[in-house]
């Protein structure tokens, strides 16, 4: 697992300001991976700065010097997690397919991304976020919020794209699609990463998309 490159090289007349910008961003990340790294490696263990600080190199002074707190670096792995699944989502909405397609890959993005990085996971699942700041739980909240809302617009608007309808309440039907997805999520923490998000999923979409739209009609009550 590694963050997304962010720093780019720099310009042989770039100012010397501009220079150890650079390097400090370039420190930032390096913080961040090892912080993901430890979440990683050590499931169910409860993430110290000491500890942090030992696994980048540097003294927690340091540490410090880049984020002001360590709830400030779980914010950073957070927005990391928000800026990849909802960059990736637009694409996946520009894209002309079908409502059950994209309500797919939107889910199996997520797994995905959850499989690939199993440090995060615990951050998602908030199995990390034990005693930390209760912010961290609430942005993490807003982040399956948003997936979710995704989700249920994708569903309100089949009746316009197919003549197609949710065969329940659009809302009713995205919460119960994220739910199966989240589940898989706390199976892969739960089972120490050994139980993975997309195992057996293929068969498992197939069987919720058989009952996820139907045919619309005027009087349709989830037009």
């Amino acid at each position: 697992m590694s963050l997304e490159e962010t720093v780019m090289g720099q310009d042989a007349h770039e100012h010397p300001r501009a220079s150890r910008a650079d390097k400090k961003t370039s420190r930032k990340e390096h913080i961040l991976q090892a912080l993901a790294h430890m979440l990683e490696s050590g499931p169910g263990e409860r993430i110290t700065t000491a500890a942090l600080a030992r696994e980048v190199g540097v003294s927690e002074a340091a540490l410090y010097r880049h984020f002001p707190s360590k709830a400030r670096m779980f914010e950073g792995l957070i927005k990391f997690i928000e800026d990849t699944l909802f960059v990736r989502i637009n694409r996946i909405l520009q894209d002309d397919l079908s409502t059950p397609e994209r309500c797919e890959k939107i889910l199996t993005l997520l797994l995905t991304f959850a499989e690939k990085n199993p440090g995060m996971t615990r951050l998602m699942t908030g199995d990390a976020l034990a005693g930390e700041t209760e912010r961290l739980r609430l942005r993490i909240g807003q982040l399956f919020d948003r997936l979710e809302s995704q989700l249920k617009q994708v569903l309100r608007e089949a009746p316009l794209r197919e003549s197609l309808k949710p065969s329940i309440s659009p809302a009713v039907l995205a919460a119960l699609l994220l739910a199966a997805a989240e589940g898989r999520l706390a199976q892969f923490v739960r089972s120490e990463f050994k139980r993975l998000p997309t195992e057996n999923w293929e068969e498992q979409w197939s069987y919720l998309q058989q009952n996820l739209l139907v045919p619309y009609t005027e009087t349709s009550p989830y037009a």
